[in-house]
């Protein structure tokens, strides 16, 4: 009598499929439709359309069918599976392309909320898998168009490298408390003109619009010939349109992405909610973030504002993923980084040393510039170049000092801190945890004056944070603070 065979039966990740309603965005977007553009216009082109309103309307039925037809056939030949181990997109209307995702690479996930999809109900969901494993936009994984509830799960579950627990009754179980981290207050929207970011826009704007008015027809013009809007006044119009432009459009810019700004924790997770047209959703792992980095430009810092990144190990565009506070009040982003990583203390300032190489390094442009001055005024007459040497050479001298008061460093027993710059000052707060290694730079006129550059090589943010121009000697010292153990073999490399 033969025995009973038992057979386990294992539950494979199933395919899935993202909504059907997603046809519809991609047909109004031409997104599949437009790499056949460039196909389509030869031949356009070549047989020729006559003129008349039924040819426009051919051509539009035509494009919208052919929209339609692209977009039905890559949503069929589109499927994405999460599973236990991995995530597995795999996409591709004329040649099939399969990306798979190891669980453990996975350092991020966005929600995004297009106007388009938040009208069907429909949102997009961005797997960020480690960053330097493959190169620009294929650092991440990209599902468009499941609908709210399966975005959640689907962020849920990679993150936690499991599907969500799920009760006995059927129900999904309770998501942990929120402790809210910050929250974005719309009066600091009036930070946004002193933030370069945000008037890249406006200034493209006011080049565009100056550059149409060139091409208007003479008729259309605006005609500025009058007595009263003549000279100065004309020009002062001018320009304070396109201030006045500037302005209105970075603090409009600044309302887009920023509007309703959200930072809490949950569980293990930081999430980010943001956005006025497209409404995105980013969640980062706690235990995967090593430091913050707090920048002040040198407008926000006439007003006490700054803006706060968190860095997260292999987290690809991580400055806009890892943003955590955009723009405000300086009290309140060192109390956000201070929530994320131990405060070293403050910073200790670099030797006299580090104060005349800042310096020299600022005027140098005006020494330059002032000794060509004087040979062009003795033998050419141009006096002004003197007097722009002058200028330059005056200017530098705040300049340099400016930064050198940007520098400093701190250690403390679980974290360590670096400043630099002038334009945008940035200080890093850092776990030692964080550092990979250490890399120390002297340029023959460090050697000379006993400086030295040292880097922390770090796997987040920009890879590298440095301490410019510190003292050779501290170098040592610094990097056994600053590390784990094993820093102490480190020696200073001869002169």
């Amino acid at each position: 009598m033969s025995e009973p065979v038992h057979q386990s039966h294992v539950s494979e990740p199933v395919a899935r499929r993202t909504s059907p309603l997603v046809v519809l965005v991609h047909t109004v977007t031409f997104r599949q439709a437009r790499q056949f553009v460039p196909a389509v216009i030869p031949l356009v082109a070549a047989i020729g359309l006559g003129g008349g309103m039924t040819t426009v309307v051919a051509l539009v039925v035509g494009v919208t069918l052919l929209s339609l037809a692209t977009a039905a056939l890559s949503w069929w030949r589109s499927t994405y599976t999460d599973g236990p181990s991995s995530v597995v997109v795999t996409r591709g209307l004329l040649s099939r392309s399969v990306r798979t995702v190891p669980n453990d690479r996975i350092r991020g996930v966005e929600v995004e909320t297009p106007i388009l999809h938040r009208l069907f109900g429909l949102v997009r969901v961005r797997i960020d898998a480690a960053a330097g494993t493959v190169s620009g936009k294929e650092e991440e994984l990209v599902v468009d168009g499941v609908t709210r509830a399966e975005g959640d799960r689907l962020r849920t579950a990679v993150l936690t490298h499991r599907q969500a627990p799920v009760r006995q009754d059927g129900a999904a179980e309770p998501t942990p408390a929120e402790e809210e981290f910050g929250r974005f207050d719309n009066r600091w929207l009036f930070y946004a003109p002193l933030v370069g970011s945000y008037l890249a826009l406006p200034l493209a704007a006011v080049g565009a619009l100056f550059r149409l008015a060139q091409e208007l027809p003479e008729s259309l013009r605006p005609h500025l010939d009058n007595a009263q809007l003549a000279g100065v006044q004309a020009l002062a119009i001018v320009v304070g349109g396109a201030l006045l432009v500037l302005l209105a459009g970075s603090v409009v810019g600044a309302a887009v992405v920023n509007w309703g700004f959200r930072l809490v924790r949950r569980g293990g997770s930081l999430i980010a909610v943001r956005g006025l047209i497209t409404r995105r959703h980013t969640e980062l792992e706690i235990d995967r973030i090593r430091g913050a980095t707090i920048a002040e430009g040198a407008g926000m810092r006439l007003v006490h504002a700054a803006r706060v990144n968190a860095l997260v190990t292999g987290l690809g565009d991580a400055a806009r993923r890892g943003q955590l506070l955009p723009l405000g009040p300086r009290s309140e982003a060192w109390t956000l980084a201070r929530r994320l990583v131990e405060d070293p203390g403050p910073l200790v300032a670099h030797p006299p040393a580090a104060r005349r190489r800042r310096i020299l390094r600022a005027v140098f442009a005006g020494l330059v510039a002032t000794a060509a001055g004087l040979v062009a005024t003795v033998f050419a007459g141009w006096w002004w170049v003197l007097v722009v040497g002058l200028v330059l050479l005056v200017l530098g001298i705040p300049l340099g000092l400016g930064r050198y008061a940007a520098l400093g460093h701190a250690t403390g027993p679980r974290s360590f801190s670096v400043r630099s710059g002038w334009l945008v000052r940035e200080q890093a707060l850092l776990q030692r945890r964080a550092v990979v290694g250490w890399q120390v730079r002297q340029s023959f006129f460090q050697r000379r004056t006993g400086l030295a550059t040292v880097l922390a090589c770090i796997g987040a943010g920009h890879g590298g944070y440095a301490a410019i121009d510190m003292a050779a000697d501290d170098v040592a010292g610094f990097t056994l603070a600053a590390s784990e153990p094993w820093a102490a073999t480190f020696s200073r490399p001869a002169p």
